[in-house]
């Protein structure tokens, strides 16, 4: 029985699993999005996201917590910078997990997990318009210029536009 055991194993060793979350969560980061097995993007989600709720707080102490779990710079500066000042005002779900279908080789299910705020595709969806609704009202006649004389078959000139702001 697994009571408590709430770490998946995924059939490695504890050294060997870290490393794979390492390597994995530094991928995230620079790519913002990677495709992998489903039970691994679930067991980096779990690892990830506490990571990237420590990287709201940019101090000494926290930057130091994450490098003992990354150890690569350029993962931590792209955490701490652009990653930290987007996910700023969410309270979490930073990553979202989406099902792609089984792999060929192996008939294993394949995830792909990404970071929700770098998604460019859903960014407009579900924000709300903030323009001015639609009314079924029509439109004032003031804005449309006015024409002071239509041309006639035999007169060719052409007809004279005037705005309402001259006098």
């Amino acid at each position: 029985m697994r009571h408590g055991n709430k770490v998946n194993k995924l059939g490695r060793t504890a050294s060997h699993r870290r490393a794979l979350m390492a390597n994995m969560t530094i991928s995230l980061i620079q790519n913002k999005r990677i495709t992998t097995t489903l039970a691994k993007a679930k067991a980096l989600r779990v690892y990830v996201e506490p990571l990237i709720t420590k990287s709201k707080s940019d101090t000494t102490h926290s930057r130091r917590t994450v490098f003992a779990y990354l150890r690569d710079k350029d993962s931590i500066k792209e955490l701490f910078g652009p990653i930290a000042e987007k996910v700023a005002s969410r309270p979490g779900g930073y990553t979202r997990i989406l099902k792609l279908g089984n792999r060929m080789g192996d008939n294993a299910d394949i995830a792909m997990i990404e970071l929700v705020d770098f998604n460019e595709f859903t960014d407009g969806i579900g924000k709300k318009n903030t323009s001015k609704p639609k009314t079924r009202r029509g439109k004032t006649k003031a804005s449309v210029p006015v024409v002071e004389s239509t041309p006639s078959s035999e007169d060719s000139t052409p007809p004279v536009v005037s705005d309402e702001t001259e006098a």
